[in-house]
């Protein structure tokens, strides 16, 4: 029976309602743990025709008087997330282990099993985080929120915040998850890379020894870079300064080459913001700064704030790559055998052993890829244009110019002369099976022709 269950759990000694609760977390869904051991307290009172006696939290033995600064510790996570926006939250509990050793002795001593109801520590985090989403006004998210708040209860004196109604605030430690951006961009000018590329002689700190002591790095000019700009250069900063963040990382579905371009749809790209304050940003206001700051050597476009799964998304999902490439051959070629050429390589699968210009970066090995299709103009007997659409991680300059017999067949193998690669351009980058956009991954609602009419109004 319930009734002398509760009363073996009275019997150990003084028992706060929520502790003598608890044990029967399971049963009566929709009430707290305080309110199923007052209900059981005042049971056993009139079973027994005894006198009512409640027990303050102060002089519980099980919790120490921990189940009494539920209000008093949400009201300081909610001082430690001032001025930071979100919309969903969890909380985690940090319980000492005397708390934990007493919540089994409880159990023990009135012999019931030892994870009867619930413990301690899931209670706090409920109960507190009932607190937290009231005063806040939002959402409790157990998969993904948006902060987390960790109390540690051996933070504080239970006793000393039951009389202050006060929690000092190294009791909570909140963590702001990262927010996202998705887009797509455009790189307008050669020999800008994606990302950062610190320079390899100094390491990125622009600094080399010389006869005198230190001096700048002749090899990047002390400006501890490789190239003065990159993609993430030109998005990353606006971003992070839009959400009022930490920090940034760009994170790319694939790069190209620094000396190619990426035109039309754009290449996917996601920003990561670390600790940002700021989660609902203006996707189309932040675009447009984007774009005017970058003045014309890189454009972002279809901004969108995402979830976190859109990082692998941009990061796994397969996809295939456009291409447009001018080509000088070393002989006059006849129009006829590059027409027959291209219809060879059309629709075929090469074989291509990991190119000379990477191989200090990636394992030697035999990697096969289709060409999915492939067409070109003569502009003269030693120039071309060649269009293609290949599978992802088709090395295109290589596919051209056979890479010294490393890719088979190639166009300059099927030519009989060499052939190389004098500028090339990405075209387009789409998913091979489906779209990278899939509206379950972003947390905005799409924008309109007309809203994006409207801004471009407005600026």
């Amino acid at each position: 029976m319930i009734t002398e269950d509760a009363r073996a759990l009275l019997a150990t000694g003084a028992v706060c309602d929520s502790c003598l609760g608890r044990p029967f977390a399971e049963r009566s869904f929709g009430l707290t743990n305080a309110e199923r051991g007052r209900a059981l307290r005042t049971t056993v009172a009139l079973a027994d025709d005894e006198d009512f006696e409640s027990t303050d939290p102060a002089d519980c033995w099980v919790c120490e008087g921990y189940c009494g600064t539920f209000d008093a510790v949400a009201e300081t996570i909610v001082d430690a997330l001032e001025g930071v926006e979100f919309a969903t939250y969890q909380v985690g509990t940090r319980v000492p282990p005397l708390v934990e050793e007493n919540e089994r002795l409880l159990r023990e001593d009135a012999d019931l099993e030892p994870d009867a109801g619930e413990s301690m520590k899931r209670e706090m985090n409920r109960e507190v985080g009932r607190r937290v989403g009231a005063l806040t006004e939002t959402e409790v998210d157990f998969d993904r929120p948006d902060v987390l708040a960790v109390v540690d209860l051996e933070g504080f004196d239970p006793l000393e915040t039951l009389e202050s109604g006060s929690v000092t605030g190294h009791a909570v430690d909140v963590q702001i998850n990262p927010a996202f951006v998705y887009g797509r961009y455009r790189k307008l000018e050669r020999d800008i890379p994606q990302t950062e590329w610190p320079c390899r002689e100094c390491g990125g700190s622009g600094i080399q020894l010389g006869d005198d002591g230190e001096e700048p790095c002749d090899y990047c000019g002390g400006s501890g870079y490789m190239y003065d700009t990159s993609v993430e250069q030109v998005v990353r900063p606006h971003v992070v300064d839009a959400m009022d963040g930490d920090e940034g990382t760009f994170h790319g579905a694939g790069r190209e080459d620094v000396d190619a371009r990426m035109l039309e749809g754009g290449r996917p790209f996601v920003l990561e913001v670390k600790r940002p304050r700021v989660r609902d940003p203006d996707p189309a206001a932040l675009e447009r700064e984007i774009n005017a700051a970058a003045d014309g050597s890189v454009e972002v476009d279809g901004l969108r704030l995402a979830t976190y799964e859109m990082v692998e998304r941009v990061k796994e999902h397969d996809a295939s790559k456009h291409y447009r490439a001018d080509v000088e051959f070393a002989e006059p070629v006849d129009e006829a055998d590059f027409e027959a050429a291209l219809a060879d390589l059309e629709g075929t699968t090469v074989d291509q052993y990991t190119p000379e210009r990477v191989d200090h970066r990636r394992a030697g090995l035999t990697r096969e890829r289709t060409v999915y299709g492939i067409d070109g103009d003569l502009r003269s007997s030693a120039e071309a244009e060649v269009r293609l659409h290949g599978e992802g991680g088709l090395y295109v300059k290589e596919l051209i110019s056979s890479d010294g017999g490393r890719t088979e067949p190639s166009l300059a193998g099927l030519l009989e002369t060499d052939a190389e690669v004098t500028a090339l351009d990405v075209t387009g980058v789409e998913g091979e099976s489906e779209p990278f956009e899939r509206e379950e991954y972003f947390l905005d609602e799409p924008r309109s022709e007309s809203d994006d009419e409207v801004a471009e109004t407005a600026d």
